[in-house]
C-alpha cells in the first residue's frame, strides 16, 4: 500500500489572547509538493526504513498502535523537511497511523486518528489538510477545553473544528527555504510562553484582514487582494513575532519575493520557510535561485484541493 499527503502553508494562528473564549484560530494552504510518500504493508513486527528522525518519530507517533501488537513495515519513499514550516510531523504521523489504520480496518476518521498521535492540539490546518487539502480555517479551542497557549507538539486536545474549506485557485506558490530550522519543541513552548496573550486590539485587526480581505480574495479568485491581505498579516498578532525572530537573510528573501512578481509573500508558521504567490512564478524562482546560489532551495508548487490519497 501507498500513501500520499500533502505538506502545507501556516498562514496565521488567529486568537492567540482568549478574551473571546477559545484561543488558537488558524489559516492555511494544502500544497502540491513537498508530500509524505510512504509504502506500508502488514507485519508480525515493526520495521521502519526512514531517516533516523523519521524513524524516531514514527515510533513515537504510533506507539498506541505498536502497543495493541499491530505489527508493520513502513518505507518513507518522499519525505517534507522537518521543523521548517511545512507541517511535516502532522503529515508523516497522520500517513503512518492510516496505513495502520487501512491495513488493519480500523475504520477510525482522521479526527480519531490525529487524536491518537497527539496532532491537532494547537492549529487544525495539518490535519485538515491531510484529510481534504484546499485552503482551510479552523475555529481554535475553547478554554474550556484548552486553558493555556501551547504549541500542536505538547498540546494533548482534539483537533479544532473546521470552520471554512475552499478550494484553492491554480496561482503558483513559490516556496524559499533558507538554511537553518525554525523553532520546535522547548523552544516553541518557550515562545508561546513569552508572547501570549497577544494584545486584543491585535487579534481584531487581524480578524478583519481575515474576514474581510483573505477569505473574499479566495472565493473572488483575486490574487492581488489575496497577496495584500498576507503582507497584511506579516505585521499582526503571533505572525508579526515569527516574522520578528526571522534572521535579516530570510527577511530579505520576503521582500525580494513581492518586488520579483509574488503578490504577497510570509513566513510559514515559525519559518524559516518563506512562500509567496504569483502569476509567474517561473520567472520569480530563477530570481531566487541566482540569489540564493547554494544557500538554501527553492520550489515551484500549487494549492493541493484534496487530501491524503492511497496510490496502490
Amino acid at each position: 500500500m501507498l500513501l500520499k499527503s500533502p505538506s502545507r502553508i501556516h498562514i496565521t494562528l488567529i486568537d492567540m489572547n482568549g478574551a473571546s473564549g477559545r484561543i488558537d484560530g488558524g489559516v492555511g494552504i494544502a500544497l502540491d509538493h513537498p508530500s509524505v510518500v510512504l509504502e506500508a504493508k502488514k507485519s508480525n513486527e515493526v520495521k521502519i526504513k526512514a531517516s533516523k528522525e523519521d524513524k524516531e518519530r514514527i515510533l513515537e507517533f504510533c506507539k498506541p498502535f505498536f502497543e495493541k501488537g499491530l505489527g508493520v513495515e513502513i518505507e518513507v519513499k518522499e519525505s517534507i523537511p522537518p521543523h521548517v514550516g511545512l507541517g511535516s510531523g502532522t503529515q508523516l504521523a497522520l500517513t503512518s497511523a492510516h496505513a495502520i489504520n487501512l491495513l488493519y480496518n480500523l475504520n477510525l476518521s482522521v479526527r480519531n486518528l490525529a487524536e491518537i498521535v497527539g496532532r491537532g492540539g494547537t492549529s487544525g490546518i495539518g490535519v485538515a489538510a491531510f484529510e481534504s487539502g484546499g485552503f482551510i480555517l479552523d475555529g481554535g479551542h475553547s478554554r474550556e477545553i484548552k486553558k493555556s497557549f501551547l504549541p500542536s507538539a505538547v498540546s494533548r486536545v482534539p483537533p479544532p473544528p473546521i470552520l471554512v474549506r475552499y478550494d484553492f485557485p491554480e496561482w503558483d506558490i513559490v516556496l524559499v527555504l533558507p538554511e537553518g530550522r525554525g523553532l520546535h519543541r522547548g523552544e516553541e513552548v518557550e515562545a508561546f510562553k513569552k508572547w501570549c496573550p497577544i494584545p486584543l486590539e491585535e487579534i481584531r485587526a487581524l480578524s478583519h484582514i481575515i474576514l474581510m480581505k483573505l477569505l473574499p480574495a479566495v472565493v473572488e479568485r483575486n490574487i492581488k487582494v489575496f497577496g495584500e491581505a498576507i503582507n497584511d498579516i506579516q505585521r499582526l498578532g503571533f505572525k508579526r513575532r515569527e516574522v520578528e525572530i526571522q534572521r535579516r537573510e530570510t527577511l530579505e528573501i520576503m521582500e525580494i519575493l513581492r518586488e520579483s512578481g509574488c503578490t504577497g509573500a510570509g513566513i510559514s508558521s515559525f519559518g524559516p520557510l518563506v512562500y509567496g504567490i504569483s502569476e509567474i512564478g517561473e520567472e520569480v524562482v530563477d530570481i531566487l535561485r541566482e540569489h540564493l546560489g547554494k544557500k538554501g532551495n527553492v520550489i515551484l508548487t500549487r494549492a493541493r484541493n484534496r487530501g491524503v490519497i492511497v496510490c496502490e
